[in-house]
């Protein structure tokens, strides 16, 4: 079959063109719809379920909303666990399911399970599922501000309430109908409400309660439909239009009637526009601002939902009033160009490298530039196969990609090819025919292809390992995986069609066999080395196996990490305040905090988000804030060769001088990478379960202080689970019963007075706001006024002084005891039971050895009480979940390899002696780790695995050319130095063009490159260590294991 193949691509050379053609063709097509991304995204399958319960403290709601909704979800089909978190007025509930279960299906499946929990939820708590978003949708986010000196039509300034309505009713329409979003979340500003304010002494002296008004309120603001009546053949619908519309109308509403005259809201209450009770703020370069963030629908490309939103704001903002604008703070389009950019430059410089390498070496320009061909058309295979199995083009996909690797086998039959043509020429000592060329072509493809052949399929078995990852690491390095395996299975076919067709086609006229100076300089330096080793045989095979064992004993000692980071040329910072801390004065070191970091020249912007937004997507109380710090190209720093790790250390310094506030430092994307990864947004965690809160605090405060302790631990803290300032009103039971009270009563006043209670809407136009009654802020904000609140006492009761039934009325103060202590500022749950976590992120060490020093130094040094135990969460749960599948794995594709390599000699011996490339390899390649200072990860493993079937492709061509000699009746000493003086050429190339198409990828700086860099260092170490060892090690070893030839002979 292979033969009938060879002879129809070689006698059919225009239809193979043309198809070659149509193949580019589709690929240039696909290219236009190929999505690009900066990393894979690795969410899990998770939906999130929020209830807000205003009012309620952390215990009360994990016992009334949190507790009852996590116990309905246990049982779900392909559950995998569930996390939950209940703070003051909310509580989330994340179900996480197993990888591959569909978003909609789980979604249908918790709404089924809400439903039915419901009825058990106290009254008026309505629990919402968050986005259809992954972890990684925040991917555009934008201020509306004022511009310097702007004002209003009525000529006062923009508050944060005009923006605030702006944004919600005039940039967010337009925004979410774009074609990939699927939510806007706005944080900032405040909701406009119209506000009425009682004044409790007014109340008191016309006999009203806060029920009154809110009853009034009520009962005076809606329209009624009376249906429709009959006159003169037409038909008139009848309506009653009663609902309020300015802050007059709502001042003329009655309350009621005393003596004939009108008591009205205005006589007792002020009306005003008023400010809700936000949970969240937003500021920029020490401004408050008010902020709006694109969630982007789960399975949608981030870079093309960007660029769609980013062209719809640019529209937006010329919608907006006179002298406000949507100015864009983050854009993932950013950072996904610049990676791009990155790899890009590494694929083109390395295909420039290879085609350089193909040139000087092949000696014949037409050949060369027919093998280079190999790599745009493989390429263009590649980015269809993409396109049809939905993998976007990124840094993790592209990755792997070795211009060098995919040439590696048309290079092999170019090189033959044109050996095998000059020296038919030679022979006949004339040019050849068309039919003796076609010939020779056939002859000289066929004689090379089963190595090809057998590299391509090797290389595809190294990759297996990588498929069978799963979770998180599968996510990661599948798409590298899948590209590797598709763009060799492309130059594989090219190789075997493209190649023969064009050599035979346009390699004409006179071909001559003759090397260049580099070659000739080589075989010149080869020559007494090979004869060299030859006589040295045990010596050289002893200096090779020191050789390996030390790389073992080097790779023993070297760290580990799971996967380098992403230096996204921006940075997070977490800030923490002390629990309790307000929101209005969190934005008041939010603002000095701002100014501080916008005083470095490299500060581009800085903005932060303060506590929770609209909707509670990230939830934070008022003292967390996270800043983005947008830093400006490098080119425009003051000094353009400073790092990036130095300026983030500066930053660090500067802030800590700020008080009260802690820091912890990290980047965007890589905050919720963490975060995704195993719940918390560090590259350690320590997690202590239990159910005493006290006992867990205790417990984790002494792992904190251990870790502290610890070499490369930096921004260790324990979760803020106690701390938040608590005003409970104690109601004595025994007081109100003798005033004929319910505690329902007291607790009604409490809430309307100070918390606000809804008494409608008041509409303007589409926009609607809520119409609140609440105190005003004066006695809000004073305890003592709040002990003189008026609880009506109920008719027909009777008064303190034992006087007639009348509207009578007790002070708060005389029926509950106020009390100001701490209480729970948040409390975490996973899977059903409570949990405190100690977080530490890792500095200036490799992950691996931290955790394993962690884990040591906890085990020795903690004593837990009984019924609570410990468990590790991060990052490195991937890096030894990933090892420990590699572990089993590795090996059975290694055994695969050997089992090929049998089946293609027939010969346990033959197949060792190439096998015995791969440990020659890894030796290099754990060197060059070394000299790097580079530690261990799944990146670096993918480039030993690469390594592999490099390694193996140099020994087969060797191997297969010594066995043809020796087939031919050469003597082995004769045919082993003969065949490798033959392949040297080839193997020379293989390991240049496959070490050269790497080098960009080790050298380069750009954004993204940290990540390749261990996979190109490891492959090119590998490659020169696995080219000198096979070029010396393996003509020795071939004549140690036939020894029994020579003895024979």
């Amino acid at each position: 079959m292979l033969e009938g193949i060879l002879r129809f691509a070689i006698h059919q050379r225009w239809l193979v063109l043309l198809a070659v053609l149509g193949m580019g063709a589709l690929g240039a097509y696909n290219y236009q719809r190929l999505p690009i991304d900066a990393v894979p995204d690795i969410t899990n399958v998770q939906v999130q379920i929020n209830t807000e319960a205003p009012g309620y403290s952390p215990l009360e709601a994990e016992q009334r909303i949190t507790f009852p909704i996590e116990t309905a979800m246990a049982g779900l089909p392909h559950l995998r666990e569930t996390r939950s978190l209940s703070r003051y007025g909310l509580s989330q509930v994340t179900v996480i399911f197993e990888d591959g279960t569909d978003i909609y299906f789980a979604r249908q499946l918790i709404n089924e399970r809400v439903q039915e929990v419901r009825e058990t939820l106290p009254t008026g708590v309505e629990p919402s599922m968050g986005p259809i978003a992954t972890g990684l949708g925040e991917i555009f986010m934008w201020t509306v501000e004022p511009r310097e000196g702007a004002r209003k039509a009525d000529g006062t300034e923009y508050t944060s309430t005009d923006l605030r309505t702006i944004q919600d009713w005039i940039v967010r329409p337009q925004l979410r109908n774009i074609p990939g979003v699927t939510e806007i979340n706005t944080i900032g500003g405040y909701l406009k409400q119209f506000q009425v304010a009682p004044d409790p002494a007014k109340l008191i002296a016309y006999g009203l309660s806060f029920h009154d008004v809110l009853e009034a309120l009520a009962r005076n603001n809606a329209n009624v439909g009376a249906g429709y009546i009959e006159k003169s053949g037409e038909q008139y619908l009848v309506r009653a239009p009663g609902q309020v519309a300015t802050l007059d109308e709502i001042r003329d509403i009655v309350i009621r009637t005393e003596r004939d005259v009108p008591i009205r809201v205005k006589d007792v209450a002020e009306v005003l526009l008023g400010k809700e009770l936000r949970t969240g703020a937003a500021t920029e370069n020490g401004k408050e601002v008010v902020l709006g963030t694109v969630f982007m629908l789960m399975g949608e490309n981030s870079r093309t939902v960007s660029q769609r939103v980013g062209a719809k704001l640019v529209q937006v903002n010329r919608s907006l009033p006179q002298g406000v604008v949507a100015k864009t703070v983050y854009d993932r389009t950013t950072l996904v160009d610049k990676t791009i950019a990155t790899v890009s430059k590494n694929l083109l410089e390395g295909a420039v490298l290879v085609v350089a390498v193909l040139l000087a070496l092949l000696g014949n320009w037409r050949a060369a530039l027919l093998t280079a061909a190999v790599i745009p058309l493989s390429m263009l295979f590649l980015i269809t196969g993409m396109v049809e199995n939905k993998v976007s083009a990124n840094l993790m996909s592209l990755g792997a990609l070795d211009f060098g690797l995919i040439v590696d086998g048309a290079v092999i039959i170019a090189e033959n090819c044109l050996r095998r043509l000059a020296l038919e020429q030679h022979r006949l000592a004339r040019l050849l025919e068309r039919g003796e060329r076609f010939e020779v072509v056939f002859e000289a493809t066929r004689e090379v292809f089963k190595p090809s052949l057998v590299s391509v399929i090797v290389v595809a078995l190294v990759n297996i390992p990588i498929f069978t990852l799963t979770g998180v690491e599968g996510k990661m390095f599948h798409p590298m995986a899948f590209t590797v395996v598709v763009a060799l299975l492309g130059a594989l076919i090219l190789s075997v069609t493209f190649v023969p067709a064009a050599i035979a086609l346009f390699v004409t006229g006179r071909v001559e066999e003759r090397e260049n100076r580099a070659m000739q300089w080589a075989r010149r330096a080869y020559r007494p080395a090979l004869d060299l080793v030859l006589r040295n045989r045990i010596p050289t095979v002893a200096a090779a196996g020191v050789m390996v064992a030390l790389s073992a004993l080097v790779a023993t000692r070297m760290g580990a990490e799971f996967v380098p980071s992403l230096d996204e040329g921006d940075i997070a910072l977490h800030a923490l305040r002390i629990p309790g801390t307000s929101l209005s004065q969190a934005i008041e070191m939010q603002k000095q905090l701002e100014g501080r970091i916008k005083a470095f020249p490299e500060v581009d912007k800085v903005f932060a988000k303060i506590g929770t937004a609209e909707i509670a997507t990230d939830p934070m109380p008022p003292n967390v804030a996270d800043n983005f710090v947008m830093l400006k190209p490098a080119a425009e720093w003051p000094d353009p060769s400073r790092s990036k790790a130095d300026l983030a250390r500066a930053i660090q310094e500067a802030v800590e001088k700020i008080p009260g506030n802690n820091y912890e430092f990290t980047q965007p994307i890589q905050m919720r990478f963490n975060e995704l990864i195993s719940g918390v947004r560090s590259d350690v965690a320590v997690k202590v379960f239990g159910d005493d809160l006290d006992r867990l605090l205790k417990s984790g405060e002494e792992i904190a202080e251990l870790l502290e302790r610890i070499p490369g631990a930096a921004d260790v803290k324990v979760e803020q689970v106690t701390g938040l300032p608590m005003l409970t009103v104690h109601i004595d039971r025994s007081r109100i019963s003798r005033y004929g009270l319910n505690v329902a009563d007291v607790q009604e006043v409490i809430e309307v007075a100070v918390g606000g209670k809804q008494a409608g809407q008041v509409f303007e136009g589409d926009r609607r706001f809520d119409l609140l009654v609440r105190l005003p802020e004066r006695l809000r904000e004073d305890v003592e006024a709040m002990k003189r609140l008026p609880v009506l006492l109920p008719l027909g009761g009777r008064a303190a002084d034992g006087g007639e039934a009348r509207a009578s009325y007790v002070a708060l103060g005389e029926i509950a005891r106020f009390e100001v202590a701490p209480g729970p500022n948040q409390i975490s749950r996973e899977n059903g039971k409570r949990r405190i976590v100690v977080t530490a992120n890792v500095r200036g060490r490799d992950l691996g050895s931290f955790i394993a020093e962690v884990q040591e130094r906890v085990q020795a040094g903690i004593q837990l009480p009984e019924g609570y135990w410990l468990s590790y969460g991060g990052t490195f749960e991937q890096l030894a979940s990933a090892a420990r599948r590699l572990q089993v794995v590795v090996p059975l594709s290694l055994a695969l390899i050997f089992g090929l390599l049998f089946m293609t000699f027939g010969s346990a011996r033959d197949a060792a002696l190439v096998f015995s490339g791969v440990p020659l390899a890894l030796t290099g390649g754990v060197a060059a780790l070394w000299i790097r200072d580079i530690p261990l990860s799944i990146s670096a493993g993918i480039g030993f695995i690469t390594l592999s079937g490099v390694a193996v492709l140099t020994g087969l061509v060797i191997v297969s050319c010594i066995r043809d000699l020796r087939a031919q009746g050469t003597a082995i000493d004769e045919a082993i130095v003969e065949g490798t003086l033959t392949r040297l050429r080839p193997v020379l190339m293989i390991a240049l063009v496959a070490s050269l198409g790497f080098l960009p990828m080790a050298l380069n700086v750009g954004t993204g490159a940290e990540v390749q860099r261990p996979l190109a260092t490891v492959v090119i170490g590998g490659i020169l260590s696995s080219t000198i060892l096979t070029l010396l090690v393996l003509p020795v070893l071939y004549r140690l294991f036939h020894r029994d030839n020579e003895l024979a002979s």
